[in-house]
């Protein structure tokens, strides 16, 4: 029993901003029911699984058919379309019910109605401009600004209309909430660049099987701490300079495998990037 067991969620989302915040609504308890249209979510098989597994999955036709029978039920209804869909759709909800739209860029302004996808929101946000054009390794804006936004602003609505009885129009935009996550930024950085790789004591490096290390080491304590174990504490005043062709130079002379027997549990803040499947068996 989780702590929103007796919630209903009906979720209309697709691919996976709505999914994934439907997911973590039940895991928390709830009981989800996805709406999806005839011909299904277009998302890839296995990521379909992993998102939707425990889902309650009706098809529903919204040209031909009356609106899915859980909508009676629903606390929380998630939707994704573009601004003005659902108003066209003319559901009925119970007046108790939150309803929590997901949005790309809110529900007007002049790009309201625009198409895109994650890495457009990270661009229209700022949170890319350290690293362009690198590509993120995860959906930033998708899945924290979008679905866990979301799940946030539900999780209050549903405290309120406890105290109220009331339920809730949200509206999340994934472009700003995104730029809430850099946000902080604007009155400039300690460092330039200071947690985007721009210093010496915290980045990635490779190391000799290919693999790579990461390195935090931001406070003096652990910047020492990992000088020591390196052997090299000519560098323990060079955290913060740009590059330490050294240091790079020093990590691509082990395997990871090394680097980790020897830093791992030190107070350096060093760590591995693990593959998917490593990660998943070191986290079990």
């Amino acid at each position: 029993m989780g702590s929103l067991s007796g919630v209903t969620v009906v979720d209309f989302t697709r691919q996976l901003p709505g999914p994934f915040a439907s997911r973590e609504l039940l895991r928390l308890g709830a009981r989800v029911v996805k709406v999806e249209p005839p011909e299904g979510d277009p998302m890839p098989p296995g990521w379909y699984q992993a998102l939707n597994e425990g889902k309650e999955i009706v098809a529903w036709d919204a040209r031909t058919a009356p609106p899915p029978a859980a909508l009676a039920d629903a606390d929380v209804v998630l939707e994704g379309f573009r601004p003005g869909v659902w108003e066209r759709l003319a559901v009925d909800l119970p007046p108790t019910a939150i309803l929590c739209s997901i949005t790309g860029f809110g529900a007007d302004g002049p790009r309201a109605r625009d198409a895109g996808h994650d890495l457009n929101y990270l661009g229209y946000s700022g949170a890319l401009a350290d690293t362009a054009p690198a590509v993120p390794p995860v959906q930033i804006a998708d899945l924290a600004a979008g679905a866990q936004g979301a799940v946030i602003e539900v999780l209050a609505a549903l405290l309120e209309r406890g105290r109220t009885g009331r339920g809730a129009r949200i509206v999340v935009s994934m472009t700003h909430n995104a730029h809430r996550f850099v946000a902080h930024r604007l009155s400039g950085d300690p460092l330039p660049r200071l947690l985007t790789g721009g210093v010496a004591c915290y980045r990635i490096y490779e190391t000799a099987d290919g693999r790579y290390l990461t390195v935090a080491a931001l406070e003096p304590k652990f910047w020492r701490n990992l000088c020591e174990l390196l052997e090299r504490p000519d560098l323990a005043d060079r955290a913060f300079e740009p590059e330490l062709p050294e240091l790079a130079e020093l990590f691509r002379t082990r395997p990871l495998h090394d680097w980790r027997t020897l830093l791992e549990g030190k107070d350096a803040c060093v760590g591995p990037v693990l593959t998917l499947a490593e990660a998943a068996d070191e986290l079990e």
